[in-house]
């Protein structure tokens, strides 16, 4: 099942890129490129919705609109999509 967020992504320092979901707490991941973080973030966002599907009483967040989201000087709002395959008893 396909389960798709909306992410921040904001240039590092180091030039590098650091992306945070705006629905999904605490699930963030960082990359060498925009590229790289955003493959990053979607390994993230997977692992992430695995975790709260795991959980005696699973609840996902609503999603923002993309076009809700505020971004703040040299951000980027993308939606990042991740591919969540369930396995026989996931929902027992």
């Amino acid at each position: 099942m396909k389960f798709t967020y909306p992410a921040i992504f904001k240039k590092t320092e180091d030039g590098g890129y650091e992306g945070r979901f705006v629905d999904l707490a605490g699930c963030r991941a960082v990359g060498y490129d925009l590229d790289n973080a955003v493959r990053n973030l979607i390994e993230e966002e997977a692992d992430w919705i695995r975790f709260e599907l795991s959980e005696e009483d699973p609840s996902l967040p609503p999603v923002t609109d993309l076009e809700d989201v505020e971004t703040g000087e040299g951000e980027i709002a993308l939606n990042v999509a991740a591919n969540v395959r369930f396995y026989d008893g996931w929902d027992e």
